[in-house]
């Protein structure tokens, strides 16, 4: 066959060697076999498929990821291409064999012929033999009943699933208000470091925060604020600004530099229209560094003036004000945004060195609330990311998040520290949605607040609107692997077990340790798939540490099977940790539930209960309580905890 039309064939050869054994799934040149990972393999069979025809982006995300999946995959396909072209040795700029088609995608210029049978199905993950488990080296065929799908029906499933629960996902294109549709996006660049000193990163990356803040605060009607952890990907990354542009979904981005010595601060910054990559405006500010405020207030009130152009004769956009700051609130300000810094790496060492900042802030200017609002946020996640009783820390939040709204009411930080607070400790779920409502409308371009909202919504069963609301996330912060992952736990709690899995293994695809995306073990026990549920507690273990959840989740896994001694093994390394360092009794409720041991889950439970364990709001929703629920002793808990309606 030549070079155009659809090629079919068990063996597809083109170039100077090369063939795709598709029945082998195997690329090799000369008889040589060449590695090629799963996901570039499957770009370049889709190429090869359609030999000098357009392959769309969009059909790329579809045949690899499905329409339904809830990240950006726009830097997986770029990956993947560079991969392609690093193994046939291509090169971009005179391509022998793929032909990039700006913003459209991918040609393959190459001849191609075939020889041999109809095309066969590829193996994908999902017929792939699993990993064996922590503790014993295979289960018993017979005890899984479940075995996993091929690719091709689990995708078809999907998107019938996707088209009767109204599409909300990026590739299958959100339904949105046409206002929301006509808003203006930006996005804030990460400013770059001119100081020679990599120490200075916390007071660029806080710079970088503090202009997404402030143009948040605009008008969120006609103008949206990309968030900072999407932005933050572009650090020390020298992307084409046409790139960026498609994968944020912005018309403009500001750029700008920060030279920093003892008492000044030099910044220079740029707004630039991306469809022509124009600029509108540039400026250069040297200036004390007690005036950084009011210097960043400036510097907004300049982009919405430019923006006001581009959106024609409509009402101004007023930025906040912000007074100058006496040298003392500055060294509190400067000491804040450290603790910014270390709070963003999300792990317990990091809240720990938050907490530590932002004290010392609080120390500085005692009336600074921004510091109480981080002080709160640090403590309100500490326990649930070390795996310590929430007793330890809430009580603390609850302190510092009361005195943040004392301090300002107008802080949307605050009411997302507190409407935290009181769900997870207090399950005051009123309160809480009231005070996520409240930062929403205090700042709609703060997608923290719309991810905590719809984990809210999540908890409380109301899976629709939590899709919503994860969604208006996802468009603020489309890079944001929490964000997507957390999408797949509102899968995973809805029983939408197929999709769940598919957007984990997206998020996985951008970064194969994320922690959050490891909740995928739970989805494979709960679909009876036992050697992938023990394989991903094996790998979190071999990335994370020994840890309580691996022994508690093993515990669940081997009882679930029907392998007590496996179980009780698992379950006594769990008591011995427990032993060295109180941990959440929550742990050893799933085990007793996995060992059908009834009695002793609610034992533990009633003990979760009285420590107001965080894992108590998942009660409503998780699939792990289904074998509690018609008992009483259930019933009543849920009651307790406010989650009976």
């Amino acid at each position: 066959m030549g070079s155009s039309g659809r090629v079919s064939g068990s063996l597809i050869k083109f170039g100077d060697g090369f063939e795709l054994d598709l029945r082998a799934y195997e690329l090799r040149r000369s008889g040589q076999s060449l590695k090629l990972e799963r996901i570039p393999m499957e770009l370049l069979r889709l190429l090869l498929e359609h030999p000098g025809q357009l392959v769309t982006r969009e059909q790329i995300v579809e045949r690899i990821w499905g329409k339904e999946v809830f990240v950006d995959t726009g830097n997986s396909i770029n990956a993947a291409i560079r991969k392609v072209r690093q193994v046939l040795e291509d090169d971009s700029e005179q391509p022998r064999f793929v032909q990039t088609v700006t913003g459209m995608g991918y040609r393959f210029i190459a001849p191609v012929y075939t020889r041999g049978e109809s095309p066969v199905e590829v193996p994908t993950d999902e017929t792939a033999t699993p990993l064996t488990g922590p503790i014993l080296s295979e289960i018993d065929s017979a005890q899984e009943k479940s075995r996993p799908r091929r690719w091709g029906t689990v995708l078809a499933i999907a998107i019938v699933l996707v088209a009767l629960a109204g599409a909300y996902f990026r590739w299958f294109r959100p339904r949105v208000r046409s206002q929301e549709l006509a808003r203006t996006m930006i996005a804030v660049l990460p400013f770059e470091n001119l100081t020679g000193d990599a120490t200075q990163d916390y007071f660029c990356d806080g710079l970088t925060e503090e202009m997404i803040s402030q143009l948040g605060r605009l008008d969120a009607k006609r103008v949206g604020v990309i968030g900072r952890t999407s932005v933050m990907h572009y650090k020390h990354n020298s992307e084409a600004l046409d790139k960026i542009g498609r994968e944020l979904g912005v018309q403009y981005v500001l750029e700008g530099s920060v030279r920093r010595d003892s008492d000044r601060v030099r910044i220079t910054a740029q707004l630039i229209q991306v469809k022509d990559q124009t600029h509108l405006w540039a400026q250069e500010y040297d200036r004390e560094l007690q005036d950084l405020l009011v210097l960043q207030g400036e510097i907004a009130r300049r982009i919405s003036d430019e923006i006001q152009v581009a959106l024609g004769d409509r009402k101004p956009i007023q930025p906040q004000g912000q007074a100058p700051l006496s040298p003392r609130s500055y060294e509190a300000y400067d000491v804040y945004l450290k603790g910014q810094y270390f709070w963003n790496k999300r792990t317990p060492e990091g809240f720990q060195r938050a907490i530590d900042y932002f004290q010392q802030a609080i120390a500085k200017d005692p009336n600074y609330a921004r510091a109480y609002a981080g002080l709160a946020d640090s403590y309100a996640l500490m326990g649930g990311y070390s795996n310590a009783p929430q007793t330890e820390f809430m009580p603390k939040a609850r302190a510092a998040a009361s005195r943040a709204v004392e301090l300002d009411d107008n802080l949307p930080e605050a009411h997302t520290a507190w409407a935290l607070i009181v769900q997870n400790y207090d399950w005051d779920w009123r309160t809480a949605e009231k005070e996520y409502r409240r930062a929403i409308e205090l700042n709609p371009n703060y997608a923290t607040a719309h991810h905590w909202y719809a984990e809210h919504l999540m908890w409380l069963g109301r899976f629709d609107e939590a899709l919503q609301e994860s969604e208006r996330a996802r468009q603020l912060d489309p890079l944001s692997l929490i964000i997507a992952s957390d999408n797949g736990a509102i899968l995973y709690y809805s029983r939408q077990y197929d999709r769940a899995i598919q957007q984990f293994r997206a998020v996985r695809e951008m970064d194969p340790n994320f922690s959050r995306a490891g909740m995928i073990r739970h989805v494979y026990a709960q679909k009876g798939m036992f050697s992938y549920a023990l394989a991903e507690i094996e790998k979190g273990r071999r990335v994370n540490g020994d840890r309580p959840w691996f022994w508690s989740e093993s515990a669940y896994v081997y009882g679930r099977t029907g392998q007590q001694a496996q179980a009780r093994l698992a379950l006594e390394k769990l008591k011995a940790l427990n032993r060295e360092h109180p941990i959440d009794p929550v742990m050893f409720v799933e085990s007793y539930i996995g060992m059908n041991n009834k009695d002793q889950a609610f034992i533990w439970l009633e003990r979760a209960y009285a420590q107001h364990s965080n894992s108590m709001i998942t009660l409503k929703v998780d699939p792990i309580y289904d074998p509690l629920r018609s008992d009483p002793r259930f019933q009543d808990l849920m009651r307790r905890v406010g989650l009976a309606q």
